[in-house]
């Protein structure tokens, strides 16, 4: 059992109910004071600058300074997923309710402790890479259903390996960005030739993404028993589309431009040993796998998704509520496949799980499947409808997990989309 996910710990930080950020979590971020950067963790309402702790001596392990001061985690995780584990374990002890080295020493606590509302979270990760998976069978039914015959919704391959496109990593963004809309080449099936203008058909996709904190060697695989060892932890992931752009130009090699303009992330990337007790097991998979994707045990996560939409001037409005576990091909599979022919990893690499649908139609992650491509249009609080997102409206994305008293949350994935330029 990793110590730090024991649910009868309490931590000396007053946590309030329902929030993301108990003492069994203890997330990795980066925050932004004044003009540096420094590596931060958070409990309950509270930001840790870890940089600061680490200069007190009381992590117990002489980190290079450069691992805290930084703008990025990627050389903090880069320590491994052994060294993270100890960390966090280490900020656990510090942050018990019996503990009072960090407790009682009121002025490291001013150096280093702050309310989260006045902090401002950093892009976490230097993104190496990124690829985005297609791993919910219920939305490739759903879109294979619309954009294809729906007799034959899924690729002949769908259920014999994890389909997936290399995305770009440039564009991804924190929580808090503004998303432009884009623009693009578009065209229906009534018009004889494109047209280019702002995409009319903006999209979310709700999707879960796991961060690598090691790298593997070109020509070499990592199996389905090994694949967590190189993960460091999971964040909330909007793959934004343009779904006219996209419909447009993907035959024959796939997503361009409808994709590439922008995804965002949450700024607290949730450690996998976190989300450990949250284990669950997926769909039955049939046919099975070939035996490099096979898997032992429970390899799914119990983690509730919420997607709210708030349009100018009115309250969010809750639009979508479903659950990870609904993934028909899990991480050691992902993972897996991804590097079965050689492809090395690299700390820092992306991988997004793909739209995150459940079977009920308030369960689907995204606008194509809860409008019906736009001919059952929702219906909003102010007496306006949405086919699809339109300019300055806010699209909030919400995860957590939770059992035996404990929940384990991202906090909030929040993008509004500003007019094409």
């Amino acid at each position: 059992m990793i110590r730090a996910n024991d649910p009868l710990l309490k931590s000396w930080v007053p946590v309030p109910e329902h929030c993301d950020f108990p003492i069994q979590n203890l997330p990795l971020g980066v925050i932004k004071r004044g003009d540096a950067y420094h590596v931060a963790s958070r409990i309950g309402d509270l930001v840790i600058d870890l940089a600061e702790l680490n200069k007190s001596g009381l992590l117990g392990v002489n980190y290079v300074d450069s691992v805290f001061e930084n703008e990025f985690i990627n050389d903090c995780i880069g320590l491994g997923k052994e060294m993270m584990r100890e960390l966090r374990n280490r900020l656990s002890q510090l942050l018990d309710e019996r503990r009072t080295e960090l407790k009682h020493n009121l002025d490291l606590r001013e150096q280093c402790m702050f309310p989260a509302k006045d902090v401002e979270l950093s892009m976490p990760i230097k993104v190496r890479n990124y690829t985005d998976f297609y791993s919910s069978k219920e939305h490739a039914t759903n879109v294979g259903s619309m954009f294809r015959d729906p007799a034959n919704a899924l690729p002949a391959n769908w259920k014999h390996l994890p389909i997936g496109y290399h995305g770009r990593a440039s564009s991804i963004v924190v929580s808090g960005t503004d998303i432009i809309r884009p623009k693009g080449q578009m065209k229906t099936a009534e018009q004889e030739v494109p047209v280019f203008g702002p995409t009319q058909q903006l999209d979310f996709e709700l999707e879960l993404a796991f961060v690598t904190c090691a790298a593997s060697n070109l020509g070499t695989s990592v199996s389905t028993d090994e694949a967590e060892d190189y993960i460091f932890g999971m964040v909330l992931f909007n793959d934004w589309s343009a779904r006219d752009i996209q419909s447009w130009e993907y035959v024959p090699l796939g997503p361009f431009l409808g994709k590439n303009f922008a995804s965002s992330i949450s700024g607290w990337v949730v450690p996998l040993d976190a989300l450990q007790p949250f284990k669950t097991a997926g769909p039955v998979q049939d046919p099975a796998p070939l035996p490099y994707l096979q898997t032992n045990g429970a390899q799914n996560y119990d983690i509730e998704l919420e997607v709210y939409l708030e349009t100018t001037r009115f309250m969010p409005t809750k639009i979508v509520q479903t659950n990870s576990k609904y993934l028909y091909w899990n991480i050691p599979q992902q993972l897996a496949h991804h590097t079965i022919n050689g492809c090395n990893l690299q700390v820092g690499d992306v991988y997004a799980s793909g739209t995150i649908s459940g079977p009920e139609r308030s369960s689907v992650g995204s606008m194509l499947e809860l409008t019906r491509r736009g001919s059952e249009p929702l219906q909003m609080m102010n007496n306006t409808e949405r086919k699809f997102i339109m300019d300055h409206d806010t699209v909030i994305m919400k995860g957590f997990a939770q059992k035996n008293g404990v929940r384990i949350g991202f906090g909030e994935l929040v993008n509004t989309v500003l007019p094409a330029i």
